[in-house]
């Protein structure tokens, strides 16, 4: 069992480096009462409007709210969505070094509507253009400077243009050759470009499309045999695929453990990927065993969907289930 109380502290030792796609989860909400003479759509009556981190920005909020020290590593654009960005960073008193501006490109925004606990429509503003090579290298010379001090790194990719094969590549031999872990929540154009990796986390969708497989998150079989076909094509130290209800699966490939999900009132999925990649990058990082890096991912992913819209983890609910559940 778990000693939670080294959990905390070793948690709150830890620097964490991310690198990847930053942006805004924009937010609408209000009430729908009748439907428009114009179009038949629904009407929304605004109640109120919030901007929060998104991304990797999510990510490191997760980090921050675990108790450990986010570096992010990150670009945006130089608009009006980008200084929203480094107001929502300043806010959570957050460092905005590592976040490069570039001219012309647009931050990453993703517009929701709701109306009560429904989500009505989204609407997304980006740019997914793999950044130039001058700005590879401004975010390569940052990640030198900062991953000394750091204890983990992790890949936080959403298509959107920051990380391209051969930046991945140099970061995962840098952090290699320092001893860091490197932990990585991939997405389809890179996926099979993380060779070397500690940890490749994909979600079952995820998974299915990079290796082009077609099975079943309940074929417990079959989504081993990916993991073992995935480490053939890009040799990995260990895998962990999430599985929505299913739970997870982690293998390093000579152990591979299986962990049911626990039973909850699902409000919202969005953002559970963020933080079971938070979880199990502060886990590697405090050395657990592969068993209960899953475990407490799995039951920090599970945690977060209670709530609607994307919401960093609670350390002390966490603490007191894994406490409960006798993880």
């Amino acid at each position: 069992m778990i000693d939670t109380e080294q959990l905390k502290e070793d948690f709150s030792k830890a620097k964490v480096l991310i690198i990847g796609d930053v942006m805004i989860d924009s937010y609408v909400w209000g009430k729908v009462s009748r439907i428009s003479p114009e179009a038949p759509v629904p009407i929304v009556n605004v109640d109120r409007r919030e901007i929060r981190l998104g991304g990797a920005g999510n990510v490191a909020l997760n980090i921050k709210a675990l108790g450990a020290e986010p570096i992010l590593c990150a670009v945006a654009g130089n608009d009006e969505e980008s200084r929203n960005l480094l107001y929502l960073l300043a806010k959570r008193k957050m460092q905005s070094d590592g976040i490069f501006q570039i001219p012309d490109r647009l931050t990453t925004v993703k517009h929701r509507i709701l109306a009560g606990s429904q989500q009505m429509m989204r609407i997304d503003t980006e740019t997914d253009n793999i950044i130039d090579s001058a700005h590879q290298e401004k975010l390569l010379d940052f990640v030198k400077e900062k991953i000394g001090e750091c204890h983990v790194v992790i890949f936080e990719d959403y298509d959107k243009g920051v990380l391209s094969a051969d930046f991945i590549r140099q970061v995962i031999k840098i952090a290699s050759e320092k001893d860091i872990p490197t932990v990585v929540d991939p997405k389809k154009n890179q996926f099979l470009d993380y060779a070397g990796a500690t940890l490749f986390k994909p979600n079952l969708k995820e998974l299915r499309e990079g290796l082009k497989l077609d099975f079943y998150s309940t074929d417990f079989k079959a989504v081993e045999d990916s993991l073992f076909k995935l480490n053939k094509l890009m040799p990995v130290k260990s895998a962990m695929v999430t599985l929505s209800e299913n739970g997870v699966m982690i293998s390093d490939f000579n152990k591979t453990h299986h962990i049911a999900a626990h039973k909850r009132e699902i409000a919202d999925v969005s953002g559970a990927g963020d933080t079971v990649i938070s979880l199990a990058a502060l886990c590697l990082a405090c050395k657990m065993p592969i068993e209960k890096i899953a475990a407490i991912s799995n039951l920090g992913g599970g945690l977060v969907c209670e709530h609607l819209g994307v919401v960093p983890i609670n350390l002390d609910l966490l603490i007191k289930e894994i406490g409960r559940l006798g993880i």
